[in-house]
C-alpha cells in the first residue's frame, strides 16, 4: 500500500463512502454468494453441490465489473432463484466493520455531506438500512444501478454528478475495490482511501497502488477534535 498521508478535514465538503467492505463487513456478501447461494441453488434445482459452486463461480466470473455482477434482478432471471428471499435467510451476519457507525456519527456532527454510494442492489441496500439503520448518518444515498453502471464503469461519476453533485478537489472517497478507486481518481476525486481488509474473516493480499484508511476510529476523533 502506498505511504499513509494524514487527511486534512478543513479541505474535505464531500465524504463519499462505498457500503459493503467499507461501512459494512463484506462478510456477509461473501458467505452469500460463496456459500449460501451454491448450497441453496442447488437444493431448490436439486443438484449436485460441487455442479452447483462451479457454475455459481463461473457465471460470476462472466460478470465481474459489470452492473449485472451486483444486480439482484438479474440474478434472480438467470438462476431461476428469488435472490432477495434468499439474502434474507442470512441477514443477521449483516454488521458494521469495527468504528463505522462512530466514524458516521462523527461525521454527521460535523459540516461534511455525507453520500453514499453503493452497487448494492436496492433490495439489499434496504435490508440493511433496516437491519442496522444507518440512513439517518447519510446526506444522500446513490445507487448505481440508476444508472446501469457500476462504479467502476467509465461513465459513473458523470452520471453522479449530475443527480448528486460536489466538488471533486473537496472530497474524500473510501472504498474496498480499486478499480472503483482508479475510476474515482480518473475522475479527479482528491482524496481516495482503500479499505485494505474489507471482510473480517479474510485476509488478501496489500494494494499498493491507493493509501490505506486509517482505522475509523482515528477518523471519529480527528473530527470531534476539528482536525
Amino acid at each position: 500500500m502506498s505511504q499513509a498521508q494524514p487527511l486534512t478535514w478543513s479541505e474535505i465538503d464531500t465524504v463519499l463512502l462505498d457500503m459493503d467492505g467499507t461501512l459494512l463487513d463484506l462478510h456477509y456478501d461473501s458467505h452469500f454468494w460463496l456459500q449460501h447461494l451454491p448450497v441453496r441453488y442447488a437444493q431448490i434445482h436439486q443438484l449436485d453441490i460441487d455442479f452447483s459452486r462451479q457454475f455459481l463461480d463461473r457465471q460470476l466470473r462472466l460478470n465481474r465489473g459489470t452492473i449485472n455482477w451486483y444486480c439482484v434482478d438479474y440474478w434472480s432471471a438467470k438462476l431461476n432463484v428469488d435472490i432477495a428471499a434468499l439474502r434474507a435467510e442470512v441477514v443477521s451476519k449483516v454488521a458494521f466493520r469495527p468504528f463505522a457507525q462512530e466514524f458516521l456519527q462523527a461525521l454527521q456532527s460535523s459540516a461534511k455531506k455525507v453520500v453514499l454510494v453503493t452497487n448494492d442492489h436496492r433490495s439489499g441496500l434496504q435490508m440493511k438500512l433496516s437491519r442496522l439503520g444507518f440512513g439517518k448518518y447519510l446526506d444522500a444515498i446513490v445507487v448505481s444501478h440508476d444508472f446501469s453502471l457500476a462504479k467502476e464503469q467509465p461513465g459513473f461519476w458523470q452520471r453522479m454528478q449530475a443527480i448528486e453533485p460536489f466538488d471533486p478537489s473537496r472530497a474524500l472517497f473510501i472504498d474496498d475495490t480499486v478499480a472503483v478507486l482508479a475510476e474515482a481518481e480518473q475522475y479527479g476525486i482528491a482524496q481516495l482511501r482503500y479499505i485494505a481488509q474489507p471482510d473480517s474473516k479474510i485476509n488478501r493480499e496489500p494494494n499498493q497502488r491507493f493509501t490505506a484508511v486509517e482505522c475509523f476510529s482515528q477518523y471519529a476523533k480527528q473530527l470531534q477534535c476539528g482536525q
